[in-house]
């Protein structure tokens, strides 16, 4: 038996080891539970599958291997999942089985799933609406191949269930410019005009001198950290991901190449991609479009991450905070957009791309009228940094909204989220008749205002 003297002593050490185990929960990211589990998955489509829904050649050879690259976080009110895809969009319910099936492996709720194709165009496109379109309708041009996409995302589903679970203490973040990549589609013409014709590759001498125009030039890198270890990064840069294409050789371009040296420099760590908002800035001002030019890409686009992940600072992980707002946009009626006029192109048109063209547009009509399903806009929280998805082909001038937003904070910005609006210009972009918005454009006018004020509401903290 302990005598009143040593009973005390005893007393007070436990009381000191409790009072050490608080502390430590509220400094330490294990004991408050914080975890990270990270997945990587092959999503190479076979030989013959289309490319950007048939507008490239179809797959005749695999370059280099297509992945699905992603993180669970949990600690929060649910999980959330962060995965980049090396596609070039994933749309409408292609984009809801995505998410349906990763939230129900992850153990969360669909707009938990954050959901971004980096872009390239050698790759794949989903949207399952628009190949049932064509399917019904005789139509023998094809978007996507469903077993093939249903295969792909129960993969990925499996390798999210078979994840590791990794404590995480601490959160890094830092940012480099990256040199001589970015530019804006946009450019002052000969005659002092603005032009919006620089695209992904250019020998236009007038759109190789003229300024960079409006980009945002640093790179983003976001690491979770267990103690001194790294677990896993990602970067987001923003500018179109393709440096020549429409060769039916399957590979992820330049920031594919970027990131897989990366994670042969840092094996330990998963490196994942993700695409900013881009929908009008290309590497059209430095990119000639021949292939010697996408190895000298990806040899900058590496300096500039790699320079972003050696910038970090880390601090105490402490929250992990989810927030979406959702955002719906009027389907665009003019320049052939309406319900009519892309029925009658999917009824008289010859040539896959626009019979594909087609049916995507009608795929988002009949989201955005007779479901009227929103898009979410949503936010991961760390407290002074915050990662936000967009949706579809943002131009730059949303992802610096988005950090003017929360100018002290880290902001990290990835889009090509739900694509299915294409091309989201700001008013000014249609008062200019920026030529992008010819083709690739299923929003109408006067998308900037709810755009924003979504960006808005996610981003800012509530108490």
């Amino acid at each position: 038996m302990l005598g009143f003297p040593q009973a005390m002593k005893l007393i007070h050490h436990v009381q000191s080891l409790l009072t050490g185990i608080l502390l430590c929960s509220l400094t330490d990211g294990v004991s408050a539970g914080f975890q990270i589990a990270t997945f990587e998955t092959d999503v190479t489509p076979p030989i013959g599958h289309p490319l950007l829904a048939s507008m490239c050649p179809p797959a005749k050879a695999i370059e280099a291997r297509l992945w699905a690259k992603g993180v669970v976080l949990s600690g929060g009110e649910k999980p959330v999942v962060l995965v980049s895809v090396d596609w070039c969009e994933i749309r409408n319910d292609a984009y809801d089985r995505w998410r349906d099936v990763l939230a129900d492996a992850a153990e969360t709720t669909r707009e938990r799933v954050f959901l971004s194709a980096i872009h390239q165009h050698d790759t794949p496109l989903a949207d399952l609406t628009a190949q049932r379109i064509l399917t019904g309708r005789g139509i023998t041009t094809n978007v996507i191949n469903p077993r093939f996409h249903e295969r792909v995302v129960q993969q990925v589903a499996l390798s999210i269930r078979r994840a590791k679970r990794h404590p995480i203490t601490h959160i890094g973040t830092g940012q480099a410019k990256v040199e001589r990549i970015a530019s804006n589609r946009r450019y002052p013409g000969p005659d002092g005009k603005p032009r919006h014709d620089r695209g992904s590759a250019t020998r236009n001498v007038f759109a190789k001198e003229a300024p960079e125009g409006t980009i945002d030039p640093n790179a983003k890198a976001l690491s979770f950290w267990n103690g001194d270890q790294t677990v896993a990064v990602l970067y987001s840069y923003a500018t179109h991901p393709m440096s020549f294409y429409r060769t039916g050789h399957v590979n992820p371009d330049f920031p594919g190449i970027a990131r897989d040296r990366l994670q042969k420099d840092y094996p330990n760590a998963l490196q994942i991609y993700f695409s900013g908002a881009a929908g009008n800035v290309t590497a059209g001002k430095y990119n000639d479009g021949k292939p010697p030019t996408r190895t000298a890409l990806a040899e900058r686009l590496y300096e500039g991450l790699k320079s972003a992940w050696i910038a970090t600072t880390k601090t105490p992980i402490r929250d992990i905070a989810f927030r979406s707002a959702p955002l719906s946009f009027k389907p665009r009626e003019t320049g052939g957009y309406s319900r009519s006029d892309l029925e009658k192109k999917l009824a008289g048109a010859k040539r896959a791309r626009e019979l594909s063209h087609a049916a995507m547009g009608l795929s988002w009509r009949d989201r955005a009228e007779k479901r009227k399903q929103p898009i979410d806009v949503p936010v991961v929280d760390f407290g002074p940094t915050a990662f936000v998805l967009l949706p579809g082909e943002s131009y730059i001038e949303y992802q610096l909204y988005a950090q003017s937003v929360r100018p002290d904070d880290f902001v990290m910005v990835a889009a090509y989220g739900e694509s299915a609006p294409g091309y989201i210009p700001l008013e000014m972009h249609w008062r200019e008749k920026d030529s992008n918005l010819n083709s690739w454009c299923w929003v109408a006018e006067g998308s900037e205002k709810p755009f924003k004020e979504a960006i808005k509401k996610a981003l800012i903290r509530t108490k």
